[in-house]
């Protein structure tokens, strides 16, 4: 490629779908990734034993199939074989004393199952999943335009001129509702809380963080409305059928490429020196889809604007993740009725459950009885295993960083606060003895055991710092007009042609692809 338009730093799905804007525009892009392969959080490996595809981190695309980037690339992307799976089950819940409830992709059907567990619970989810649909035109250019922009403007105003000034203040101020005072007030019953509670995890946030009680509203309403996909085949397929349309689109993609310093001229970046000592330049602007620590630490380092470098210095990073992946000779039995298809069913004794459990891994200690989150890919792409046996992806969201104790009080910790291999095995054991508890015979399917601690993520992905796969902390004094900085505008940076991309800005963490969608749009 001669000289590129935009330099891209990092390959997760925010440079992947910038990328194939920009190059849909005319642009000339190349991407440049440190690791030997593109997708950040995505990747697909044989990790337990041959024949068996596991998507070893990210594996649920439903912000991406109902984002704007898929509306905008979905069908170019479908021409070069990307293809997803689905369940009408998307998500359920399962608690120690065998009481259990399912979302379906059916309204009606998950109306008359709740009301069947508690009396009205399914009329009050519909009006809450209806309220999502009341107020999507706001609630989404919020979620996922640019905030400091005419369009945004014009939307709030619109919005205080038909429900008046209070009614928009009155919406915002219930909007920040954390997500035990909405669902202690709403449903009767403790099940019913529990299909919902965890879910709270997967956006970065706890049950008693303030919006966390809107966005288990929006993600309830997407669910049901568009269930929990997975790619066909692993993720693999996707990030193929991505580095198919960008290099069809005049791209270049190079992996094995570690950007170590941004070069900038007269106060504008103007292209990249990569560790291996080769300069490339780039005519108009360059992308970095990274941390705060990344972009203001080690590509900028002294040339880093001072008041970007205190505010990274305070930037605060959210829990870690655990991950743990099986290979079963056949698919579990669950002690639940419809619990095997569902897409990612959650163990938890309910919101007290998740709340101690977040609590106790903010505090730096491992959980007692950690949330888990069980995907079952076999269930929704047979083609992910060998016939008649079964593949599980399990994502434990409450992990610390750095380690203070275990609040079970059984577990040795090492000095230094650092996961060690024998620590996360014995941490997988504790999950696995609750997941056994739930399936008959479950031990004695399991072929393979993968697991994966925060340590073990990160050194996967720099920018998975601590193994917060969220890009930083997501309390709402880090979101919208304050993410990553108080000071941020969409995605520039104090350095002109430079712009920041990815889940540490806005609209954050998840696989919808909306700040490289967001700044292709502008560029």
């Amino acid at each position: 490629m001669s000289q590129p338009d935009h330099i891209i730093v990092g390959s997760g799905i925010n440079a992947l779908v910038c990328a194939a804007i920009l190059g849909g525009k005319g642009a000339k892009v190349l991407v440049l990734e440190r690791n030997d392969r593109i997708g950040g959080c995505m990747r697909t490996e044989e990790i337990t034993a041959p024949g068996f595809i596991h998507d070893v981190m990210a594996t649920t695309f439903v912000l991406f199939i109902t984002s704007p980037a898929f509306a905008a690339l979905g069908a170019d992307l479908a021409r070069h074989g990307l293809e997803f799976c689905h369940t009408g089950t998307p998500t359920g819940v399962l608690r120690p004393d065998g009481s259990h409830a399912v979302l379906r992709t059916d309204r009606a059907a998950n109306i008359a199952a709740l009301n069947a567990i508690a009396t009205n619970d399914g009329d009050r989810h519909a009006d809450d999943v209806g309220s999502i649909e009341r107020n999507a035109g706001l609630l989404f250019g919020l979620l996922g335009g640019s905030l400091w922009s005419y369009p945004t403007a014009k939307l709030l105003a619109g919005d205080a001129w038909r429900r008046s000034p209070r009614g928009l203040a009155a919406f915002l101020g219930e909007a920040l509702v954390p997500a035990r005072g909405w669902l202690e007030s709403t449903y009767q019953s403790e099940t019913v809380r529990a299909l919902w509670a965890p879910w709270v995890l997967h956006a970065g946030l706890g049950p008693e963080d303030a919006f966390s009680g809107q966005i288990a509203k929006v993600i309830a309403f997407a669910l049901e409305a568009a269930g929990a996909p997975i790619v066909k085949g692993g993720t693999k397929n996707l990030l193929s059928a991505f580095e198919a349309l960008i290099t069809e689109r005049g791209g270049v993609i190079s992996t094995e490429a570690d950007v170590a310093s941004i070069i900038l001229n007269g106060g504008r970046a103007t292209g990249v020196r990569l560790a291996s000592g080769e300069t490339v330049n780039a005519k108009k602007s360059v992308i970095c889809s990274v941390t705060p620590t990344q972009l203001y630490g080690r590509l900028l380092g002294s040339e880093a604007p001072k008041a970007d470098v205190e505010a990274t210095r305070k930037f605060r990073y959210g829990k870690g993740n655990f991950q743990i992946h099986y290979a079963l000779d056949k698919p579990p039995a669950w002690r639940g009725e419809g619990l095997d298809k569902v897409a990612l069913l959650h163990l938890t004794p309910g919101l007290d459950g998740v709340s101690k459990a977040c609590n106790e891994a903010a505090r730096g200690m491992l959980p007692e009885v950690p949330t888990i989150c069980v995907g079952q890919p076999h269930a929704l792409d047979p083609s992910r295993c060998p016939q008649g046996k079964a593949i599980l992806w399990l994502q434990l969201p409450e992990a610390p960083r750095h380690i203070k104790g275990d609040a079970a009080g059984t577990l040795r910790t090492p000095a230094d606060g650092q996961w060690t291999e024998a620590l996360r095995e014995a941490y997988a054991d504790r999950a696995e003895t609750i997941l056994a508890s739930h399936i008959d015979g479950f031990k004695d399917s399991i072929i393979g055991r993968r697991a994966y601690s925060p340590a073990d993520l990160e050194a996967m992905n720099i920018n998975l710092v601590g193994g917060d796969p969220y890009g930083g902390s997501s309390t709402i004094d880090q979101s919208f007009l304050w993410r990553p900085f108080k000071t941020s505008r969409n995605h520039q940076t104090g350095i002109k042609n430079l712009y920041h991309i990815g889940a540490s800005t806005h609209p954050g963490a998840g696989l919808g692809g909306g700040s490289g969608f967001l700044l292709a749009g502008r560029l």
